[in-house]
């Protein structure tokens, strides 16, 4: 947290069993809305500037959007119907990812030197309204252009804690330091966690919020699934 900003869990505590579930139907979810993506913006866009480039015109790299698929889930979401397996698979893997993301913050007030519970009274208001926590499901299709556009682009996290459970074959994710993107390299069965803005406030900058960005890919199809434990 102090160097990075990242870090990898490892022996976590969620079922193996059940992250491959969550791999299955988040997958089978977005070849449901593959056709959708096709159609989208970024698609068209990179479609027009191959074109102008085929013309002889000069183009320049799109800075303003990402080559992603994306839908949001949380408590109060309108479900995917289908497949039918997504609501129940992913009820059961947020509501193992908060106790994670409790627990991630109760060490986290061990190491700052903080009353147990302290990040969390912030976040909950002292008790008095429950913490935002939502996931969003993420897709990175193939990309035949990668020069041309962002897969998603540089940003720090403006919540708290951000627990990642990112694809364990194609890679994308990188984390600046030092002035240098470096890799944060897929490992199967883990859980990224970042921290974010309000985790660099209240660790008066022990912790960092870093900036971080995915890159597109040319070959593979790269699922990630974010869930953000906010104020």
């Amino acid at each position: 947290c102090e160097e990075w900003g990242f870090f990898q869990l490892v022996n976590h505590g969620i079922p193996l069993e059940l992250l491959e579930r969550v791999k299955k139907v988040s997958s089978e979810c977005y070849r449901l809305r593959e056709a959708g993506f096709k159609a989208s913006e970024p698609m068209r866009t990179l479609e027009a500037l191959v074109e102008a480039e085929r013309r002889g015109e000069a183009v320049t790299p799109v800075d303003d959007m990402d080559w992603e698929d994306i839908f949001f889930i949380h408590d109060g979401c309108q479900w995917p119907s289908n497949p039918p397996e997504f609501k129940e698979t992913m009820r059961e893997y947020r509501a193992e990812l908060k106790k994670l993301a409790e627990r991630v913050m109760e060490a986290m007030d061990e190491n700052l030197g903080l009353a147990k519970g302290s990040i969390k009274g912030a976040f909950s208001g002292d008790g008095r309204h429950e913490p935002f926590f939502g996931t969003k499901v993420s897709h990175y299709p193939p990309c035949p252009r990668p020069d041309l556009i962002t897969g998603l682009r540089a940003h720090t996290d403006a919540g708290g804690v951000i627990l990642l459970f990112q694809d364990d074959q194609v890679g994308g994710l990188e984390v600046l330091k030092d002035g240098r993107w470096t890799d944060v390299q897929p490992l199967a069965g883990a859980i990224v966690v970042n921290t974010g803005d309000q985790i660099e406030v209240l660790s008066d900058g022990r912790y960092r919020s870093a900036w971080h960005r995915v890159l597109p890919m040319r070959d593979g199809n790269r699922r990630s699934i974010a869930s953000f434990y906010n104020p």
